[in-house]
């Protein structure tokens, strides 16, 4: 394999005291106390908006509503409350010092995804960083690998590989004629990478590395 695309959260990082600080934030605008914030862990993965209206059964104004609000912490407190996975640094050496192209597509919005990268000093080994845009007009993880492939300048797509922690990764990398790698160490269980049809699955960041290196 040559390009290797990573999604971020719960793939690269470990995201979740600030992904649900953000979401506990915007909830308790709309009066929403949350007490047990490891409920909020389910936003991990899926576009904002489609979760505010699935789980707490937001209208579409409510939902983009309440996406501004946990922007607001997110930006200023809860991109930083997050840390990378042991072994990630590693393997994105070793990738880089083989020359694969790493490229990184995540439904984050593309300025924070940079952001975090270059905080945790893992920028420099990306040659593209592709993220959801804050108009939600790219948020899907099909519109975000869609677009990766075409700013890549991919030919031969049986050169490339999607690694990521949900059904979304999976799924979207087969749409486009992908094979991909399911990780266990982020969000989703093994039955739901199965589901997806994940074409190999790794339960450690080691086990990632015997896999692609």
């Amino acid at each position: 394999m040559e390009y290797i695309f990573f999604d971020l959260d719960g793939t690269l990082t470990e995201p979740a005291e600030g992904i649900t600080n953000s979401v506990a934030f915007a909830l308790e605008k709309f009066g929403i106390t949350v007490k047990d914030k490891s409920t909020l862990q389910k936003f991990i993965g899926p576009p904002l908006i489609d979760s505010f209206m699935e789980f707490y059964g937001f209208s579409r104004e409510n939902a983009e509503k309440a996406v501004a609000f946990y922007r607001e912490y997110y930006k200023e407190k809860g991109i930083f409350q997050n840390k990378v996975y042991e072994g990630i640094p590693a393997i994105l050496e070793t990738l880089f010092e083989k020359n694969k192209k790493i490229i990184l597509a995540s439904s984050k919005p593309q300025l924070f995804a940079e952001q975090i990268l270059k905080y945790f000093g893992i920028e420099k080994y990306f040659s593209l960083i592709v993220g959801a845009t804050m108009d939600e007009k790219r948020s899907h993880k099909d519109e975000v690998l869609a677009y990766a492939i075409e700013k890549s300048g991919i030919t031969d797509i049986s050169s490339a590989v999607m690694i990521g922690d949900r059904k979304f990764d999976i799924e979207a990398a087969h749409k486009y004629g992908m094979d991909a790698i399911g990780v266990l160490f982020g969000y989703g269980s093994i039955e739901e990478l199965k589901a997806s049809g994940a074409d190999f699955i790794a339960a450690t960041t080691n086990e990632l590395k015997n896999l692609l290196i």
